[in-house]
């Protein structure tokens, strides 16, 4: 895991919550999800400002988020469409994507 990636942190508060890091600006880079029962989550939105652009954030928080579902023996649905794409990206995925 790289340094940025390590500066992921994970919010949770219930039936939804969200991965971000906080630049040094204090601007916010996140990906949104809510869980869809016990073995489900969705992600729905990605927004990474421009202070991040071009940093591989985007990509950092999905990849955090498949490792987190994998470890968890959970699935995504990637409603977003930046984490759709990312999926169509990286087939190594397919466990975790909710067919």
């Amino acid at each position: 895991m790289t340094e940025q990636a390590s500066e992921i942190q994970v919010e949770d508060r219930g039936t939804k919550g969200r991965y971000f890091v906080t630049g040094p600006d204090g601007s916010v880079a996140e990906m949104t999800f809510t869980k869809a029962g016990d073995h489900q989550l969705i992600i729905d939105h990605t927004e990474v400002p421009d202070a991040f652009r071009g940093q591989g954030i985007g990509l950092k928080l999905v990849t955090r988020a498949v490792e987190d579902a994998r470890a968890a023996a959970k699935t995504i649905i990637p409603l977003c469409p930046f984490a759709n794409a990312q999926f169509r990206r990286h087939p190594e995925w397919a466990d975790v994507l909710k067919h």
